[in-house]
């Protein structure tokens, strides 16, 4: 997403909303993972892991991807800028945000609660679905004094980098109802059906790598209430076997 190059706006967060991420590095590109998902805030460029030694005093983001679309962690997010509003999901048990809107299959907009820029709906009580919507939407109606935080010290994490891809096995679901200091986090615009495929999906994979031959649905769907009448139907037993009689 374009985001306004207003003197207002400092250069890392110009870079870090419009850089391309996780392209092979040029400098290492017959090295293995040399995907570049390494964001330098002092330097305003991004690294792949063998590009890091020059930069390890320097403030450093690592970017996450998750269904080809950037993300970082919250917590990290917090430590740059205000995410109050801000969508906030949770997957491999880490909180984390979008980087930039995604693209939508639709644009219609009927009732409920949607983001202040690009309308994707999104539930009670957030206004903005990626850190880009919020930052557009501030330059558009006022300006991000205030809501850039200053930061000296950002390392990566004491576990050590990871590729950052998040696969079906971790399924994205909206974060719980506790909110962050940064007064993120709360329910998610994540559509059930959704949540159910990426589900049952994780469940077949989990089913193959562990050799077992059945398929058992990995929940019922909570979309649409059981009917009473379908209950009974479940609940039904049949009743003791009768002999035909003989002639």
């Amino acid at each position: 997403m374009f985001v306004s190059s207003s003197s207002h706006v400092p250069r890392w967060l110009q870079v870090l909303l419009t850089e391309k991420f996780y392209n092979a590095c040029i400098i290492h590109e017959e090295a293995k993972k040399n995907e570049k998902n390494v964001y330098c805030l002092d330097c305003c460029v991004s690294l792949c892991p063998h590009c890091l030694s020059p930069h390890r005093s320097h403030r450093l983001l690592q970017i996450r991807r998750y269904v080809y679309h950037d993300v970082i962690r919250l917590d990290d997010a917090a430590k740059l800028i205000d995410c109050t509003s801000v969508q906030s999901y949770t997957t491999n048990s880490a909180k984390v945000v979008f980087l930039n809107q995604r693209p939508q299959t639709r644009n219609f907009r009927g009732s409920g609660n949607f983001c202040s820029t690009c309308d994707r709906s999104l539930q009670d009580p957030y206004h903005f679905c990626s850190l880009s919507c919020k930052i557009n939407y501030l330059i558009r109606t006022s300006s991000l004094c205030g809501y850039l935080l200053e930061c000296n010290y950002l390392p990566l994490p004491e576990s050590g980098l990871d590729d950052g891809l998040m696969t079906p096995d971790s399924v994205l679901e909206p974060s719980g109802s506790a909110r962050t200091s940064s007064g993120s986090g709360g329910y998610g615009g994540v559509d059930c059906r959704t949540t159910l495929a990426c589900t049952a999906t994780t469940e077949i994979v989990r089913k193959k790598r562990t050799g077992g031959s059945t398929f058992r649905p990995p929940c019922r769907p909570a979309c649409s209430p059981v009917s009473e009448i379908s209950v009974g139907l479940m609940n039904r037993r049949k009743g003791n076997p009768q002999r035909a009689p003989l002639y």
